[in-house]
């Protein structure tokens, strides 16, 4: 599964670990992507989205079910 967050497209990022030494490896910056519920086109679905997008209030989040 990609590492993509389906509101605002946030991929990985490349770019180097770099040492006290100065001495750089290649790494990775993932997304911090969570599986949240979504309310989209009238139904509910399970989307990847970053926690940013959460945060900014991004995400239609279902109605609450009614007893």
């Amino acid at each position: 599964m990609a590492q993509v967050c389906a509101i605002c497209g946030k991929r990985p990022l490349r770019g180097h670990s770099v040492s006290h030494a100065n001495n750089r490896t290649k790494r990775v910056f993932n997304p911090n992507l969570q599986r949240v519920r979504a309310f989209i086109d009238g139904k509910v679905v399970r989307l990847r989205v970053c926690t940013k997008c959460l945060k900014a209030g991004k995400v239609p989040k279902p109605p609450l079910p009614t007893a």
